[in-house]
């Protein structure tokens, strides 16, 4: 096969992965694949289960030749595992290949399709741009974590030393009272706790409010301000890559005064040009 045959056919494949139909296909078979692996976990489809790992393996099959089929419309191959996503797919398809029916790989293999369901975030640009964003948001959020875990230990050091004789099961030791206070950060029953120290210490309840002042009111909101600024500046970035919004009109505009600056700074040495020959003939 010559190399314009190679590439009507690379060209061929690329048609195929942009194809909305081939796309909306591949779609509704991964939330199929997704609606088999909650069946199986009912007992009532006990008596289905050949027919279901049949279809489990025609869904295998159907995902891999789509693999192949971006493989293949790529120039290159190793291009095609430039993207993140593209190797998390390849690695869930491949893996997927594990045989359900060995009673070893069993448990490892229903996990591994419990993943495919997340080749939808893959193949919807909204959602991977919402992961992307959660994904870009981690490590500020990984310093607000911190300075809760800061929080928590001391706010649980206090409750310890002085609540742990009104209810060891709540106050026993730091770690215990760190879990009592995350139950207390979900607002789960925490005024019971609360009312039950109150009987012995009436001023607690400065303890409790302050500490959920500082959890579910200043860190929460702290973490949804982080998440929101990335998924700002995620959206941003998909419309100046998709040519569309007020994102990618503010580019294009930026972009038309660059020129015209970089045009008019032309315009001037030009003009400057023969001033400075007139005073050297002169």
């Amino acid at each position: 096969m010559n190399k314009q045959s190679l590439y009507r056919l690379q060209q061929g494949f690329l048609r195929l992965r942009s194809n909305k139909i081939f796309e909306t296909i591949v779609i509704i078979i991964i939330v199929f694949s997704a609606l088999m692996v909650g069946a199986k976990t009912y007992e009532e489809t006990n008596r289905f289960t050949p027919i279901l790992n049949v279809l489990d393996w025609a869904v295998t099959l159907f995902f891999l030749v789509e693999i192949i089929i971006r493989l293949l419309a790529e120039r290159r191959w190793r291009d095609f595992f430039k993207s993140g996503w593209n190797v998390f797919d390849f690695i869930i398809v491949v893996a997927s290949l594990i045989p359900v029916e060995n009673s070893e790989t069993v448990l490892i293999a229903r996990l591994l399709r419990v993943f495919r369901v997340m080749r939808l975030v893959s193949m919807v640009p909204e959602l991977r741009m919402l992961m992307n964003a959660l994904l870009k948001a981690l490590p500020k959020m990984g310093y607000v974590a911190l300075f809760m875990f800061i929080i928590f230990y001391i706010y649980g050091a206090i409750g310890s030393f002085i609540f742990r004789d009104i209810n060891p099961f709540y106050w026993d030791n730091i770690s215990i009272a760190v879990l009592t206070l995350f139950r207390i950060s979900t607002f789960e029953s925490w005024t019971a706790i609360m009312y039950e120290t109150m009987e012995v210490y009436p001023w607690s309840w400065v303890y409790y409010v302050s500490f959920i002042f500082f959890s579910a009111f200043i860190f929460l909101n702290m973490m949804i301000g982080i998440v929101l600024e990335t998924m700002q500046k995620e959206s941003a970035a998909h419309e100046v890559e998709q040519g569309e919004g007020e994102a990618a009109d503010l580019k294009a505009l930026r972009q038309g005064m660059q020129d015209m600056q970089a045009q008019m700074k032309r315009m001037e040495q030009l003009l400057n040009q023969p001033r400075s020959t007139d005073k050297d003939s002169g």
